[in-house]
């Protein structure tokens, strides 16, 4: 994977060459300071992946961005980002003008070039891999067929099942704009509450509900603790929280808590789908997007050994196919499709019946 980085600060080039240096399936190319530059390397050589700044001279990040896809250059783009309102809200924007992943600049200018990047490459780093795989394995394998595979693993019937009692979606890498595509299909009132879990530093998880709230017309906002879940409200997991369900005495309540991390992230997919279970049982629904690594896959089967429905993304509408491919391989799913069939589905699913 031939990388290119592209940063305004010469620290942070600094500090980001050295995080990837020595990996030995990445090859750092080049560095440079603003996206003028960064195009006319492109132009030169191959570059499979570029790490962009926002905020740069002569042509910033989104500019960039926007040229690159105009130029109509396949380029994988990692976004870097400060925790700040302005550059958070640019960051969702380059994700909806084809960039594939966005990770948090590291705070603290105090840090020596070797723990910055270390911090750096230990968010950067399996963002990196997750396209080298990606590319790997579209190279040696065939197309998967969509059917439903046999497993030991009961098939629900959605046309038949639902409205179901709760939605629960688990994403990562490609999923602002999987949910958002998703989400355009439910139409308001819907009988149930949304919960979704998409792997998002903080800070950006309240601009995702935000976004998802514009664009859909529903009513998306991030989480708080110990609020029941409603219908017709869709409730987004605050970054490095974990959300989950429990029952009290008043009812139903999410849980908002920074509990250990489940297969290295926080919030966790898994942890989500496995309390849906045990207060739904078969009247949880399951939605599994694109995304990199395997959280949802023991959710998704806490689900379905209770008579609960699963759907997930197809691999050729996911950035990544990591997330519901490895569901895909377990059998515990009952659908699977385009993001815009499952969109249509779960429209159908959730409509209320007519009286």
């Amino acid at each position: 994977m031939r990388v290119l980085i592209v940063d305004n600060s010469i620290v942070f080039r600094s500090q980001i060459k050295a995080a990837l240096m020595d990996i030995p399936s990445i090859e750092v190319v080049g560095s440079v300071s603003n996206g003028k530059i960064a195009l006319a390397k492109i132009e030169q050589e191959t570059i499979d992946l570029i790490t962009l700044d926002l905020e740069m001279p002569e042509l910033g990040g989104l500019e960039t961005l926007q040229e690159l896809r105009r130029r109509g250059y396949k380029t994988r783009v990692i976004v870097f980002a400060s925790p700040n309102n302005q550059e958070v809200d640019s960051a969702l924007q380059s994700i909806h003008l084809g960039a594939d992943d966005v990770v948090l600049k590291p705070s603290g200018s105090t840090q020596s070039l070797e723990s910055a990047a270390e911090s750096i490459k230990a968010v950067l780093l399996p963002k990196i891999l997750q396209f080298v795989a990606k590319e790997v394995v579209e190279e040696k394998t065939v197309p998967l067929k969509t059917t439903k595979q046999k497993s030991e693993w009961p098939l629900v019937d959605l046309d038949r099942w639902g409205p179901p009692e709760v939605v629960v979606i688990g994403s990562s890498t490609g999923g602002p704009v999987a949910l958002e595509q998703l989400l355009q299909g439910v139409q308001s009132p819907f009988p149930c509450p949304i919960l979704i879990v998409q792997h998002m530093p903080p800070v950006f998880t309240t601009s995702l509900a935000e976004r998802l709230s514009k664009t859909t017309g529903l009513n998306v906002r991030e989480a708080t603790p110990m609020e029941p879940p409603l219908a017709n409200h869709c409730y987004v997991a605050p970054g490095d929280y974990h959300m989950y369900l429990i029952k009290k005495n008043e009812g139903l309540k999410l849980m908002i808590e920074q509990g250990p991390r489940r297969n290295s992230v926080r919030p966790s997919v898994d942890i989500l789908f496995e309390s849906a279970a045990e207060v739904y049982g078969n009247r949880a629904l399951g939605i599994i997007l694109t995304g990199m690594g395997e959280d949802g896959l023991l959710g998704a089967q806490s689900i379905k050994k209770l008579g609960g429905a699963i759907m997930i993304q197809n691999k050729e509408s996911s950035i990544v196919f990591g997330m519901p491919g490895a569901v895909f391989d377990s059998g515990a799913y009952d659908k699977i499709g385009h993001i815009k069939e499952l969109s249509f589905w779960l429209k159908k699913i959730i409509s209320p019946v007519p009286q």
